[in-house]
């Protein structure tokens, strides 16, 4: 590479609603005050390695179509340039943070002891990098789903050989995210889980991720890491059935295992999609049952069974997805990482930049909108209006220690004869696509 892949495309800056650019932001000015706190430390935006620069646009019916310049590359020398451009990228869209697998950012290598030496290697470059542009790191993870090593799952394999491949590149993952300043640390089971019951045993293979997580928690520990761990929960893809479903599943798990206080989900909404819910609900369920952490923000397609990861812009659904975030109290060490990809299609540079600004924009309007919702008070003052009798001398002494049997005969005593009132949901839309 001899020159810059992105040299003809501009600093991303914010422009203002009435820009036409498509190379401005609209929507994201960094530095505005929302609720008390800059839109920049609301929305805390990562950009992906993997999407953006390891996959080349291949898909199983067809060939790579991107030919970005180090793809042609192999070996340190297409790490190196792959680590030029990535860097340029984020620092021209001026988003404070990255996101990485292992084996995203190094040389490829044919067995785990070459994969420890090469990590290491560009572990030395990212901090270094790092320490020139200025940039962080949301998280981090080790790929123990791509090798054919883990086809039949990482710490779920049937052979413990294949567990403790995983656990060493989880080891040198985490420590290469600690080392780097990493706020998360992110697993996600892409083989965890199962084709078919017919070779599966489900409750050892769910002690034996339960293992591996306790492992990783020890560890973090030991070495001093204070980021969060992070499971990324999805239904299905590419096993028929994975066993971190959704976040309610999550928690049903990490409870049984006395993981509940150590581990939290990094939600995503085309998995929350994947598995028939709505990625607010997947928000509020994960603040109600304290384990959230951060988010992957992209979209699939309705008319599509997979995971598409396109970019995130629906207004209506980011909006009500901010709603909870801001109910739930918002991000501590998580973030919206841009877990999304341009269509095969898209081939050049600019295409790039194109997806990245548009979804940005799309979590600013959004956040705008939740802001204006929350301060109005309207909906908040509706639900506090609907549970209101709970606050009162019957919810209270149902709560706090009433039998079944005393709540039975208070009824019959008292002739309780409660009459339904309207939940408003219509109305309650209204309000919200008013704020829009």
């Amino acid at each position: 590479m001899s020159a810059s892949y992105f040299s003809s495309i501009p600093a991303i800056r914010y422009e203002g609603p009435e820009s036409r650019n498509p190379l401005a932001y609209r929507w994201y000015d960094k530095d505005r005050v929302i609720l008390g706190k800059r839109m920049e430390d609301h929305i805390r935006p990562a950009i992906c390695y993997w999407h953006s620069f390891c996959w080349d646009g291949f898909d199983v019916f067809g060939e790579g179509t991107f030919r970005r310049p180090w793809h042609s590359l192999s070996g340190q020398e297409m790490a190196d340039a792959k680590l030029e451009a990535a860097f340029e990228f984020f620092t021209k869209m001026g988003v404070p943070f990255y996101t990485f697998h292992d084996v995203d950012v190094m040389a490829p290598a044919a067995n785990l002891r070459e994969h420890v030496n090469n990590f290491a290697v560009i572990v030395d470059k990212l901090e270094a990098k790092m320490a020139e542009t200025g940039m962080k790191l949301l998280w981090g993870t080790a790929n123990v789903f791509g090798n054919r090593c883990y086809m039949s799952g990482a710490s779920t394999n049937p052979d413990p050989e294949v567990f403790a491949c995983a656990a060493t590149q989880v080891r040198h993952a985490m420590e290469a995210t600690h080392r780097l300043g990493g706020e998360n640390y992110v697993f996600w089971g892409g083989r965890e889980g199962y084709d078919t019951l017919l070779n599966t045993r489900i409750g050892q293979e769910q002690d034996q991720f339960a293992r591996l997580l306790a492992l990783a928690v020890e560890h973090k520990n030991k070495i001093g890491f204070n980021g969060t761990l992070l499971i990324e929960p999805k239904p299905h893809e590419p096993t028929k059935h994975q066993y971190d479903r959704d976040t309610a599943t999550v928690y049903g798990f990490l409870k049984k295992y006395g993981l509940e206080n150590e581990v939290k989900v990094n939600i995503e909404t085309n998995h929350a999609t994947l598995a028939g819910n709505a990625m607010d609900h997947e928000i509020a369920v994960a603040f109600a049952l304290g384990i959230f952490g951060s988010i992957d923000a992209n979209r699939g397609d309705p008319q599509n069974g997979w995971d598409t990861d396109q970019f995130w812009m629906e207004h209506l659904e980011i909006t009500r997805s901010m709603l909870e975030l801001l109910r739930g109290g918002g991000f501590t060490t998580g973030g919206f990482n841009f877990d999304s990809k341009v269509r095969r299609q898209s081939i050049d540079p600019a295409d790039m930049f194109y997806g990245h600004v548009g979804s940005l924009d799309a979590l600013a309007r959004g956040l705008i909108a939740a802001a204006s919702i929350l301060e109005e008070g309207e909906l908040d003052r509706f639900v506090e209006d609907r549970y209101a009798g709970w606050n009162g001398e019957l919810g209270q002494w149902i709560m706090k220690g009433a039998s079944l049997e005393a709540i039975a005969d208070k009824v019959v005593a008292d002739g309780l004869d409660p009459q339904p009132r309207s939940g408003r949901q219509e109305w309650l839309e209204n309000i919200l696509n008013r704020h829009l």
